[in-house]
């Protein structure tokens, strides 16, 4: 019988694995699993892990990143790399999930033993061979992806022929590689179900890495937010390397893990010369009106310029909603003057930040905040 494959350890192994085990128990799970069906079966196994890195957006806004990050390794090492029951594996994600680590090591000198510290990138992928990635900018698998002109039948058979333009304009926008017109399947199912139009996919995905990058980004990244929701174009350099540490000051990161997210989409790509590394420039835009929409009811946390101070309205006038990087600087960073000074050193030596017309107001304005 199959089931005297197992041994009693095996079997309290398995009995083992639920909600509160411990974190040992937790990292080898994937692995015992596999030898188990390996045996019942007779061949290797295929394991699909999809959205894994969830739970890491998760940590990192909720302050446990780091520790996730640690048991994360552990168990893909388990699973993915010593794990001799695996045929392959496909993991789907928004990110490669790198990270930065300060490394400490000592060195021994002349005077005795000194301590130094490093900075280097990691990835919870460090263990593993053999990985292929493949982006939304990938080609490979371009047309695997989402609904296509397939929506229009569909609404046809619906008795809604005269929604299609509608549905593209909510729905539509998602481009792989250079396949374009792909729809959300989430969106659509759920809109040929219930026949009406709503934000479906952005109410049923976790937003709060997304809603967070944003409240509390820098105001270059506000004044672009305010540019996309005009359906306007910005200019940024894409990595696909997203770094998840450097999502608190790197603003290039952040407009990577967007359009990674999907909330994006690429109009056009600075061309590629020669097998260069470095992040390409892309023009982008905001994917369809369900992002929009989802957008616009995050965004009303722009402040007024009078809720700051009353001496700052004289200057500005009737603008007093934050269309300008100087009004949302001075509302958002004006709290102590090293965030101050910092600010201001980023905001000169960006250019994509440089818009305001009031900008040569702000030696009076900045003085006058001071008093």
């Amino acid at each position: 019988m199959k089931s005297d494959l197992y041994n009693e350890n095996e079997k309290l192994q398995y009995k083992s694995i639920r909600v509160g085990m411990d974190d040992e128990t937790a990292q080898e799970a994937l692995n015992n699993l596999s030898n188990y069906l390996s045996r019942y079966y007779g061949k290797k196994v295929i394991i699909l892990l999809d959205e894994y890195d969830t739970p890491m957006q998760e940590a990192y806004v909720n302050g446990y990143w780091e520790k996730l990050v640690g048991f994360t390794r552990s168990l893909f090492n388990a699973t993915f790399k010593t794990n001799p029951y695996l045929e392959r594996a496909i993991m789907t994600g928004i990110t490669t999930a790198e990270y930065s680590a300060v490394r400490k090591f000592a060195m021994q000198t002349s005077n005795g033993s000194a301590k130094a510290e490093t900075m280097s990138k990691e990835s919870i992928f460090s263990d593993l061979n053999n990985l292929e990635i493949v982006t939304t900018l990938s080609t490979k698998y371009e047309t695997s992806f989402g609904f296509t002109e397939e929506v229009f039948n569909a609404l046809d058979e619906q008795g809604l022929p005269d929604e299609k333009s509608d549905v593209k304009k909510w729905y539509d926008g998602f481009i792989f590689g250079k396949q374009k017109d792909i729809y959300n399947p989430w969106s659509i199912i759920n809109f040929l179900d219930k026949k009406e139009y709503n934000t479906y996919w952005a109410d049923s995905s976790s937003n709060g890495l997304i809603n967070n990058l944003v409240k509390k980004g820098s105001p270059c990244i506000k004044m672009m937010m305010e540019t996309l929701l005009k359906e306007e174009t910005i200019d940024v350099q894409i990595n696909e390397q997203i770094v998840f540490s450097e999502l608190d000051y790197s603003e290039d990161a952040v407009w990577s893990l967007m359009l990674a997210s999907g909330y994006l989409k690429v109009v056009a790509a600075e061309p590629l010369v020669g097998n260069r590394r470095k992040a390409r420039k892309y023009t982008l835009a905001l994917t369809n009106l369900e992002i929009r929409f989802m957008f616009e009811d995050i965004m009303p946390f722009f402040p007024h310029i009078d809720s700051v101070s009353p001496k700052l309205t004289p200057y500005l006038g009737t603008d007093t909603h934050l269309p300008t990087v100087l009004s949302a600087f001075l509302t958002i960073y004006l709290v102590s003057f090293v965030s101050l000074s910092q600010r201001l050193q980023s905001f000169l030596t960006n250019p994509d930040c440089v818009l305001l017309a009031s900008f040569n107001q702000f030696p009076t304005l900045f003085r006058t905040y001071l008093e």
